[in-house]
């Protein structure tokens, strides 16, 4: 302690009682009442998927969703919703793009001039372009905003979750063993001191393939260690999504809004319960 500079954003300790975070304030335009963050410990398990679904059932119920897309070297939350337009500015601030049902989005994808130039940045530069994603959006009325955050634990969910006021996490992984270690340091990351981000459920995606002809399900990765996982932190909701054409092909048609998600029922009660 007593080395301290008070400078909490760049310290390594987490036991320290006078440890304190500062949350950016958002847009004086704007207003967000949950924020929820989908996070992962590695890439391609599909926590975009789960980020589109959420979002558009929060719409479809009647409430005003938005996504933040925090995976500026990755972003693929406009191709789902079909939005290939760019973000516009406004005397106010810089203005979502909107989807078909009304979701306001926000990614690096509607700003880029073409949505297949390299964004080739350090990890400090995205993770400021993320508050601003925050701070400089206006962020109209928002009951529910859902925030995909690129793979692992490094600048950006640290910064999410230390500047922005993240009311809870869905961790989305996939059944094989090798990730589902790994998804255990999101969990462990956070829920440590300092952090403390309440965790709502768990998704995993590409859990098995259910035969159109005789019904049985196939666990093509393998039975996986999730109620494990889940048991283990005290995470009391388990989803496991199917690995469907249907689902694949409404993404890539940027139709996310038209798939039904029965399985992700409990998580988005617990959603709305916050």
């Amino acid at each position: 302690m007593s080395q301290c500079d008070h400078q909490c954003g760049s310290c390594g300790s987490q036991d320290c009682a006078e440890r304190t975070f500062t949350k950016d304030q958002l847009n004086q335009f704007s207003s967000v009442k949950k924020v929820i963050g989908v996070v992962s410990g590695k890439g391609g398990v599909g926590k975009s998927l789960v980020t589109g679904l959420l979002a558009s059932r929060m719409q479809a119920s009647g409430a005003q969703a938005a996504i933040m897309d925090a995976d500026l070297t990755g972003p693929t939350i406009p191709r789902l919703f079909g939005l290939d337009e760019r973000m516009l500015g406004s005397d106010e601030g810089l203005e979502p793009a909107r989807s078909a049902t009304g979701v306001d989005i926000v990614s690096m994808n509607l700003i880029l001039e073409n949505a297949t130039d390299p964004v080739i940045w350090r990890g400090s530069v995205i993770a400021n372009v993320v508050r601003q994603f925050w701070t400089d959006v206006v962020w109209r009325d928002v009951d529910y905003m859902f925030i995909d955050m690129p793979p692992g634990t490094g600048d950006v969910p640290l910064t999410v979750y230390q500047a922005l006021p993240v009311d809870g996490i869905v961790i989305v992984t996939s059944p094989q063993d090798l990730v589902s270690m790994i998804v255990e340091k999101a969990v462990n990351m956070a829920q440590m001191d300092g952090l403390n981000v309440p965790i709502l459920g768990i998704v995993e995606n590409m859990s098995y393939f259910q035969c159109d002809d005789c019904g049985k399900k196939h666990f093509i990765f393998g039975q996986s260690r999730l109620e494990e996982i889940a048991e283990r932190h005290g995470i009391a909701n388990v989803a496991r999504l199917p690995i469907d054409p249907a689902i694949a092909r409404s993404c890539d048609e940027g139709r996310i809004e038209s798939v039904a998600s029965p399985w992700l029922d409990d998580i988005v009660e617990t959603i709305r319960a916050l």
